[in-house]
């Protein structure tokens, strides 16, 4: 009889409805103690230490008073340790609440508040940022002194088995203004989320080498940390994105597996140095949380190896969109179809269905919903639709249109909407007129008040050059829509606002579009 190899016996552990991620660890740690787990700019952490690490910061954190279902704070620049501690805080029974670093002091002290943490974890430059006060009354431990916090080599934390329901992690909300929501996941959601595609790179014998450039306060990066780690992989954590470093860590480390947001690839396909670099071992690059354009697509498959999935979803869950860009040439308009164990409706403003092919707003139910937002049960509620079963739905906050062959296109967010003169006008039709000008790099249209229409539509470009008039981009672009699209405004920009993972800002833009138009 044949023994089973480390492989068919994790993939059978994964392959369960349910299971600990921390025992999951373990089991890797004993299979291969000396295979390298985590590395950063600073070095590596073979499987053997980050186990004997993570317990001992997990049983300090219980001695200093962390209870089952706590969140354990983390500010700071993504580093072995700040993965370190969110390993150790779900470890120990906690929940780990990674707080967003380009928050402002007052968003950061609610954000703790809501979460109820006891403990914070934070690097020096935010340290000297903030000052000695920030957050005093809780456990401030600076996150390069983590080894001399935790208890004593050897120390193992207390038993911990989570329930299905008990939280996992907290995700505060980005681009907002006030204190951000927290989105609660529990660890049956990671647990399907992400066993099911460590199942899948074990299935494909894929040998698991991550680079992870976006933060780890992000949920966009828990597909580049979370997934690779229950696979038994070995993730490399940047401080910071840069192109250079990107391409060497990718080269040096022969990276396979990735996760990047639309602007990095562009940068990536912008900079001078990226032929010269061999990429031969990328297996699978992921996208997600911003519009990722058919053309970047395009140049992104002809340029960089391996298979390309851009992945349409939220934090909060909902329907999980999946478009293998390298299997759907044909199909890059779109962001793929609806997921296994994925539902999808498409409703008018009454939330009745709409037919086939008509824009509508987007809702959607899968396996890996959020618990809730904490604290917020009115906002949990707002941001659901309930079926006439009773069914909880996620308002996805787009509209799109579905096709006849089931792939979603997304025509914009509903909240970017505009309405001139009753009727409606959809940004990315716009946008995408603005971006067929050879001069243009970027392209955003915002809507802002009209005494005449209600709303008027306004646009932003970033040109390529300082040859391009922006006033002959807005007539060539009027002429080609229709009268009840044109453009008001069109403004030349040095760059688009975006958030910490790329997201465009138009909050900000049309902050400016309306100061713009007063004078």
């Amino acid at each position: 009889m044949t023994t089973p190899s480390i492989s068919e016996i994790m993939r059978a552990k994964l392959a369960e409805p349910f299971g600990s991620y921390s025992q999951i660890l373990r089991d890797w740690a004993q299979a291969q103690p000396d295979a390298i787990a985590l590395a950063d700019e600073t070095g590596d952490c073979a499987w053997a230490e980050l186990i004997g690490l993570v317990e001992r910061l997990a049983a300090r954190m219980v001695e200093t008073g962390l209870e089952r279902g706590q969140s354990v704070a983390i500010l700071g620049t993504s580093s072995i340790n700040y993965a370190l501690v969110f390993l150790a805080a779900m470890r120990a029974g906690g929940v780990a609440a990674p707080l967003t670093t380009s928050a402002s002091a007052e968003q950061l002290t609610g954000m703790a508040q809501d979460s109820g943490a006891r403990h914070l974890f934070i690097d020096a430059g935010k340290s000297a940022e903030l000052g000695p006060d920030f957050m005093s009354d809780l456990i401030r431990v600076p996150l390069e002194e983590i080894e001399q916090w935790m208890a004593p080599p050897g120390s193992l934390a207390p038993d911990f088995n989570p329930e299905p329901s008990d939280p996992f992690n907290i995700i505060y909300s980005s681009g907002t203004t006030g204190i951000p929501k927290g989105i609660v996941h529990s660890h049956q959601m990671r647990w399907r989320q992400f066993g099911a595609t460590a199942v899948s790179y074990l299935e494909a014998g894929l040998e698991i080498r991550s680079l992870a450039s976006t933060p780890l306060y992000s949920n966009t990066t828990m597909v580049a940390f979370l997934a690779p780690l229950l696979a038994g992989g070995t993730v490399r954590i940047m401080g910071k994105f840069d192109c250079g470093r990107w391409l060497s860590h990718a080269e040096a480390d022969r990276t396979t597996v990735t996760m990047l947001v639309p602007v990095q690839y562009q940068r990536l396909m912008d900079y001078p140095g990226f032929d010269d670099h061999d990429l031969r071992s990328l297996a699978m690059k992921y996208c997600t949380s911003a519009p990722f354009s058919a053309e970047l697509k395009r140049e992104v498959l002809a340029r960089m190896p391996g298979g390309l999935v851009e992945i349409y979803s939220m934090t909060e869950g909902g329907v999980v969109c999946l478009l293998a860009a390298h299997e759907f040439p044909d199909k890059l308009h779109t962001v793929g179809r609806p997921a296994p164990g994925s539902e999808m409706r498409v409703l008018d403003d009454d939330d009745n269905e709409v037919a086939p092919g008509t824009p509508g707003n987007l809702i959607g139910r899968s396996q890996t919903m959020m618990s809730g937002y904490k604290n917020r049960p009115d906002k949990t509620q707002e941001a659901q639709w309930i079926d006439p079963d009773g069914g909880a739905w996620m308002r996805m906050g787009d509209i799109g249109r579905v096709d006849e062959e089931g792939f979603v296109e997304l025509v914009g967010r509903a909240k970017d909407m505009i309405i001139s003169g009753g009727f409606n006008i959809y940004p990315s039709d716009l946008e995408a007129e603005l971006s067929a000008e050879d001069g243009v790099a970027e392209a955003a249209v915002v809507g802002i008040a009209s005494r005449q229409w209600g709303e008027t539509p306004v646009g932003f470009v970033v040109l390529k050059d300082a040859s391009t008039n922006s006033e002959a981009v807005l007539a060539a672009v009027n002429s080609r829509l229709g009268k009840t699209q044109r453009l008001s405004a069109l403004y030349a920009i040095d760059e688009m606002p975006r958030s910490h993972i790329g997201k465009l800002l138009k909050t900000e833009l049309r902050d400016q579009a309306e100061k713009l138009a007063q004078g």
